[in-house]
């Protein structure tokens, strides 16, 4: 019987297996083949289904520094603590995405555990994150939605509620929507709504957050932010945006290019949480890829914020050269 037809449990123990005698054992995949007397390319496809499933992490650890001089410079500068991703000029701009959220998705299996609340801004980077995901099932451990992703357009539900949910299913963990607009027409209106008992019990959940995770909002960017390209805002917002200088957005909350974020109106309609209370989280992880989103992310740093930034090595670089 070839190991594909097997169960899911006697796949996972076949994989543990493979992977014990390839990266622990050392043994060449020809003796592996031999001992479990199965074909060199099973055990091939077993050991990527063990690093695939989370089964195997591994790690490059640089024997000269743990940290390139590059996460050191963005260290010393802004206190951040940086996961630089490979990817040179000559990759496109998906494919420098998709190497992002690759490497952020595994990097968040390292800070998630049991008993913690994980908040999850929704954006097209956190999508790509989200389908990257590995299962690493924990106890106790919420995920809510950071946002409300309605419009005039759609409800938002089917969008947001599939990268959360895709967060939920990787850490076996409850989920908590928030299915309100991502801007109310009145503040008035948001005002009313947030002393609901049902949207004050997910903003209670919001401010108890361990770990929050976001993309950078960018109007600029090449592969576009979806809350620039999904409808969400119209011809008077932008010119609103525009004349308070805002140059990109952390949850639908917007900020300037020295990161302060008083009076710009249309915060005040937003359902994003304010920075005050992201920042009550103790790790704040920001995931961004792309050179068109330079300018929002220094923004976004200057703001305090992060904690945690996963970025591909172009954008770093230019980053850290910054005057």
């Amino acid at each position: 019987m070839n190991f594909t037809d097997r169960d899911g449990d006697s796949r996972t123990a076949d994989a543990l297996r493979a992977a014990h005698l390839y990266y622990i054992q050392n043994l060449t995949m020809d003796a592996i083949a031999s001992e479990l007397e199965i074909s060199r390319s099973s055990v091939s496809r077993l050991i990527a289904f063990a690093r695939d499933s989370g089964l195997v992490e591994i790690r490059l650890h640089s024997p000269i520094d743990q940290l390139t001089q590059l996460q050191q410079q963005l260290h010393e500068r802004y206190g951040l603590a940086a996961h630089i991703v490979p990817a040179g000029d000559a990759a496109t701009e998906v494919d420098r995405l998709d190497r992002v959220a690759l490497s952020a998705a595994r990097i968040l299996t390292d800070f998630v555990d049991s008993n913690m609340i994980l908040g999850v801004a929704w954006g097209s980077t956190i999508a790509s994150v989200s389908r990257h995901l590995v299962r690493k099932p924990v106890r106790n451990t919420q995920v809510v939605q950071l946002n409300g992703a309605g419009n005039a357009h759609t409800t938002g539900l089917v969008y947001a509620s599939e990268i959360i949910g895709r967060f939920g299913s990787a850490f076996g963990a409850t989920v908590q929507q928030f299915p309100v607009p991502a801007f109310f027409d009145d503040p008035a209106t948001k005002d009313a709504l947030w002393r609901e008992r049902s949207t004050a019990r997910v903003l209670a959940v919001q401010r108890r957050m361990d770990v929050a995770v976001f993309g950078i909002g960018s109007p600029n960017a090449d592969v576009p932010s979806h809350v620039y390209a999904g409808g969400y805002l119209d011809r008077a917002d932008y010119d609103e945006l525009s004349r308070s200088q805002v140059v990109g957005d952390i949850a639908t909350m917007f900020f300037r290019a020295d990161g302060t974020h008083d009076d710009i109106p249309l915060n005040d309609r937003s359902s994003g949480p304010s920075f005050e209370v992201l920042m009550r989280a103790p790790r704040r992880i920001a995931v961004v890829s792309g050179q068109a989103k330079l300018p929002a992310l220094r923004g976004a740093v200057a703001t305090g914020v992060i904690t945690d930034l996963v970025v591909d090595e172009v954008t770093a670089a230019q980053l850290a050269a910054m005057d």
